[in-house]
């Protein structure tokens, strides 16, 4: 049996601002006896969900460029240097049209 935990992403029928991106909700859970069992309030019957779920037999090699790119990117969310993903979106349009 698994009771590995795992991530729902709860996908809304809801756009906001004009974004291709929908509402979502995150919510954590274990699976017990091969069911996805949430911690905290139940999801609304009939929802489409998507589990992730971490997989520790799996993971990724980064040189030491790419981790030290990555180590400073963590450092700047830390600190609050983040852009939404509103502006994302509008600086994709702009360079893919």
């Amino acid at each position: 049996m698994n009771t590995g935990a795992v991530q729902l992403l709860s996908y809304g029928k809801t756009f906001t601002h004009g974004s291709m991106l929908p509402l979502m909700k995150i919510a954590t859970g274990k699976v017990i006896g091969g069911k996805v069992v949430i911690d905290g309030a139940p999801l609304e019957e009939g929802v489409s969900v998507t589990v992730l779920a971490r997989d520790a037999e799996n993971g990724f090699t980064l040189s030491p460029e790419e981790e030290s790119e990555l180590l400073l990117s963590i450092a700047e969310a830390d600190r609050g240097e983040t852009i939404s993903a509103e502006e994302v979106l509008q600086k994709l349009a702009r360079r893919h049209g």
